[in-house]
């Protein structure tokens, strides 16, 4: 299947979506891999994780980039190289979920985190959240809600990717409305406050979340 979706986050950053219906084979024939790549790839078990490999590769063809471009620090953060003589940095962030490969490209840093809405998240949810923050909420409403929460602070600690933070004790959300697809997040750690944006959106039974930081004045 082609491209799924492209969301709109703002003028400088864009989600684009792949639903994997392709077997592997169809992906495989279809990219070009480094031989560092080709070596992780070999290493996977889960067909799924390895077809979900190979869609963040389809997504990056679909910008012109490859998977040449992509390239890893030392702590496992994925960076993009700048396309021809542009000297303007781009950020990317990768995430995965069963039946989605996502990626988003932006000009400012930026976390993703794709998650499918399962119980799961409610059955844990006191384990990451402000449990207060769904009251008066039907299960399914719950449900959805600790799924982004938890998308919140996974796409947050992307960002950061620092050893040491934890979720419940230092990645505390706003409360929300799960209408406005937006939310607002901070991080407390190391004597340090910092402030996120939250944008987040939803495809079937998945949810979408990304965090950028907060522009100072």
């Amino acid at each position: 299947m082609p491209l799924h979706k492209v969301i709109y986050l703002s003028n400088n950053a864009k989600l684009y979506l792949w639903k994997i219906t392709e077997d592997f084979d169809a992906l495989f024939n279809q990219i070009r891999l480094k031989d560092s790549s080709l070596a992780r790839l070999q290493t996977m078990k889960s067909e799924n994780h390895k077809k979900g490999f190979l869609a963040v590769r389809m997504l990056l063809q679909h910008n012109d980039y490859n998977d040449f471009d992509l390239y890893y620090d030392a702590f496992g953060k994925p960076h993009i190289k700048p396309q021809g003589c542009s000297i303007k940095d781009v950020e990317i962030s990768i995430s995965h979920s069963n039946d989605f490969s996502a990626i988003v490209i932006s000009e400012q840093k930026v976390g993703l985190d794709v998650e499918q809405i399962k119980e799961k998240a409610l059955k844990i949810a006191s384990r990451f959240m402000d449990v207060s923050h769904l009251e008066n909420l039907s299960k399914e409403e719950q449900i959805k809600k600790a799924t982004v929460v938890w998308g919140i602070k996974e796409s947050i600690f992307k960002i950061k990717n620092e050893k040491g933070i934890s979720f419940p004790n230092h990645i505390f959300e706003d409360d929300f409305n799960f209408e406005d697809k937006k939310a607002t997040a901070t991080l407390k750690f190391n004597n340090k406050e910092e402030k996120f944006k939250i944008q987040f959106d939803s495809e079937e039974d998945y949810i979408f979340v990304c965090a950028f930081e907060s522009i100072k004045n």
